[in-house]
């Protein structure tokens, strides 16, 4: 079992990136997918949701209206489109597999069991 977030990279503030969080070893249709971010000397912070079962999503209010979380069952693998990118957004991004998740608990860490490597988002001018 295996997820691997990819996508990151360094975009001048108000740019756009795309992360993919793919999965290996099993199937993602049944799973909720989480983004977590950690910034330097920070804590891991729960960004979005999307659920298996009706696409439900959940965002973060620093997020909110500039991120959208998709999934794309076929290609077992689950996208944060970022657009309208601020220098705060810079941190390591991380996915995360969930039963499901919720309003009031799609941040907590607890809730996620699979977790995939990070990758590096910076922004700067």
């Amino acid at each position: 079992v295996q997820l691997q977030a990819s996508g990151g990279g360094l975009v001048q503030p108000g740019g756009s990136l795309r992360l993919s969080c793919a999965a290996s070893g099993f199937t993602l249709d049944y799973y909720a997918i989480g983004w977590f971010r950690q910034a330097p000397g920070q804590e891991r912070e729960g960004v979005t949701c999307i659920n298996s079962y009706d696409d439900s999503t959940y965002y973060a209010d620093s997020v909110k209206g500039r991120f959208t979380i998709s999934r794309d069952n076929a290609k077992n693998t689950v996208y944060l489109q970022m657009n309208s990118l601020k220098p705060e957004d810079t941190a390591v991004y991380y996915c995360a597999t969930a039963d499901s998740c919720a309003s009031g608990n799609y941040y907590y860490r607890g809730l996620y069991d699979y977790w995939g490597q990070g990758t590096q988002v910076t922004v700067s001018s």
